[in-house]
């Protein structure tokens, strides 16, 4: 298998955009690679948004967000309140935001939610990822949920077992708002984790994966 690396110029690090309709879905998504990232790099400047929160929902994302950019050279994080679960009903309002976002940050690479999300908010996201960033990298990670909609991913990002292990304590003290769920435990995101690991035979037994739809090497 044929590892890449990124080409960035020479007189700044790395610009990082990472997208998420509600308060856990970049932890969950790819929290373990943005782990790893910010622990081999010390140059990386991170814009992080959350699009949909409230109440409880905002301490938690401000927290996560913290734990998990504890090693970003510079950091950007922005907590909006959209309606969740209805998203497309306010896309106008989401759409001003995007265009606002795109005068804030010229990333060099997207994290955002997978265009085949059957939560309706989530592939608004992407949606309007697609259409605000059309010279980007973008990776689209995955949120397992009730749905089944977990697909296949084309890209995958090594980790260890105790950047998985992190990543999945780190979601489990700080959303305690979603302990409720019956697939929000660590043994689940571990479970992820080790089966993309299988399939990018990654060295230490565990991944994450993302949908790279156009790429230039």
């Amino acid at each position: 298998m044929l590892n890449v690396a990124f080409a960035l110029p020479k007189h700044r690090g790395l610009r990082v955009l990472c997208l998420g309709a509600h308060s856990d879905d970049i932890e969950i998504g790819c929290g373990g690679t943005l782990l790893r990232l910010l622990a081999e790099r010390d140059d990386v400047e991170v814009c992080w948004a959350v699009l949909g929160s409230s109440g409880e929902r905002d301490v938690e994302a401000m927290e996560g967000a913290a734990h998990f950019l504890a090693g970003a050279n510079k950091k950007d994080v922005i907590v909006e309140h959209f309606k969740t679960s209805y998203f497309p009903w306010v896309g106008d309002r989401i759409k001003d935001f995007f265009e606002g976002l795109k005068e804030r940050t010229s990333p060099d690479l997207i994290f955002t939610h997978y265009r085949d999300d059957r939560h309706q908010d989530h592939r608004l996201i992407s949606d309007l990822t697609w259409s605000t960033y059309r010279n980007h990298l973008i990776l689209e990670y995955e949120v397992m949920k009730y749905d089944g909609d977990l697909g296949s991913p084309n890209l995958f990002v090594a980790l260890d077992e105790a950047t998985c292990r992190r990543k999945a304590d780190l979601l489990i003290d700080v959303f305690k708002s979603q302990r409720d769920k019956d697939w929000f435990t660590p043994d689940a995101f571990l479970a992820l984790a080790r089966l993309r690991g299988i399939e990018a035979k990654a060295p230490d037994g565990y991944a994450e994966g993302f949908y790279c739809r156009k790429v230039v090497v």
